[in-house]
């Protein structure tokens, strides 16, 4: 038996989409899914499953969000160990590292896109795109950044939702236990 993290995309924002995190750890736990944990409204589920094929897990939860929610949530499903590579593999020194956001993706980006987004900047942004995350860092907050998770959703064409670096750690913690 495996641990894993699911990422829900766009849930409990602005009222829309909204999804108790109780209701959801017992809808998931009908599923088949095992030790079934939340991290705050914003869709960060921990749990174990016999089954090893993450496509199949997301597609598990998607269909019971779908059927007892009645509205379509995005799932992204990383092991623990690929979630802790992801976050190890943060490009930022440590002091940048405490103020990033991590933009993770739900499919590698076409490589011609990644190459046209990577020449813009903006004198306080900087970001680095890998095929499973968009490392990003503002000196000026994520709330008045010119590049965030729906400016590279637009322009990659791609589904991606993302976390800090408190909400990282957090969620490594608890998928350690």
């Amino acid at each position: 038996m495996k641990t894993y993290i699911a990422l829900l995309r766009g849930i409990n924002v602005s009222g829309q989409k909204k999804i108790l995190m109780a209701e959801l750890r017992e809808i998931l736990s009908k599923s088949g899914l095992i030790n079934v944990q939340t991290y705050i409204q914003s869709g960060n589920v921990i749990f174990e499953s016999r089954e090893s094929d993450t496509q199949k897990i997301e597609l598990s939860i998607h269909k019971s969000i779908k059927t007892h929610f009645g509205f379509d949530v995005p799932v992204l499903v990383l092991s623990s160990k690929e979630f802790q590579k992801i976050f190890d593999d943060c490009p930022f020194s440590e002091v940048k590292k405490l103020e990033s956001y991590f933009m993770l993706l739900y499919a590698i980006p076409d490589k011609k896109l990644v190459e046209e987004i990577s020449k813009l900047s903006y004198g306080k942004e900087e970001f680095v795109i890998a095929n499973s995350c968009i490392y990003f860092h503002s000196s000026i907050g994520y709330g008045n950044t010119k590049f965030n998770n729906n400016f590279f959703e637009r322009k990659l064409k791609i589904t991606a939702t993302a976390r800090n670096y408190k909400t990282m750690v957090k969620l490594l913690s608890l998928s350690a236990q």
